[in-house]
């Protein structure tokens, strides 16, 4: 009993998408120390994901790599598969893969929309309907979505990305009433500012900005997500589905 307390998720296999780095590594490492063995799964970066995958080891978890581009459906498919065939069947989806590319929407090529829409919100609804068979076999199944505070606020510059992760709460909510009944809970976090490759490059100034909108006056940590997204995919967390959580220093609150 003791050890179910320590290791709630043990015996579950866990995916989270684009976990080479940032937000997905320490949404991994996370999920292992609870006890889940772990596919990490990468798009370009092989090395920083074989990172993860030994950090993810050394906690005595089992863990591969698959290299796969989950905005296509042949790569999402030779992802469950490999996963199926090495560790077993995912009872555990963190949709995390994304990206971004900012143009005010005058500037906006279609082709700059559907790369981030494709990458953001087409991988996860891919990868949700490739998780799903499994889960509602085994009658038991978490998926969070890593949505963003720009999904619910929206953000200047940002009408694809803030358009993709609109999506993914909806797709979200539909998916999480498809499934109650089976047993699968499906929910979303929603980060506010975090620093990435991308913030970064902001000047003093712009960072500045960016802090004077957040009421809590820093940023947040990839951690700090992590261990929202953790908390989703426990047993406890059984009676909470369709439910967005944002995890954002405070700057949705009158939402």
């Amino acid at each position: 009993m003791g050890n179910e307390q320590e290791l709630p998720l043990a015996g579950k296999i866990a995916l989270v998408t684009g976990s080479g780095q940032g937000i997905g590594r320490a949404t991994a490492l996370h999920l292992a120390k609870a006890g889940a063995d772990i596919v990490v799964n990468y798009r370009s970066k092989a090395q920083a994901a074989e990172e993860t995958k030994a950090s993810i080891e050394a906690l005595g978890r089992r863990c591969i790599t698959v290299q796969a581009d989950v905005s296509q459906e042949e790569d999402v498919l030779r992802l469950f598969n490999t996963a199926q065939k090495e560790l077993g069947p995912i009872a555990i989806l963190v949709n995390n893969a994304g990206t971004t590319n900012d143009k005010l929407v005058l500037q906006m090529s279609l082709a700059d929309f559907e790369q981030v829409i494709d990458t953001n919100l087409r991988s996860a609804f891919l990868c949700t309907r490739a998780a799903l068979r499994g889960m509602m076999k085994a009658r038991w199944g978490r998926i969070v979505n890593i949505s963003s505070v720009s999904g619910l606020l929206g953000q200047a510059g940002q009408a694809n990305y803030a358009a993709s992760k609109a999506g993914m709460i909806a797709l979200t909510l539909s998916t999480a009433r498809e499934m109650a009944s089976r047993n699968i809970t499906v929910n979303a976090v929603a980060p506010g500012y975090v620093p990435t490759e991308l913030s970064s490059k902001l000047n003093e100034q712009q960072q500045q900005a960016m802090i004077d909108a957040i009421p809590l006056k820093r940023f947040g940590s990839a951690d700090e997500i992590a261990v929202a997204v953790c908390f989703l995919c426990l047993p406890q967390a059984s009676y909470i589905t369709g439910q967005i959580l944002s995890v954002d220093g405070g700057m949705s609150m009158h939402i």
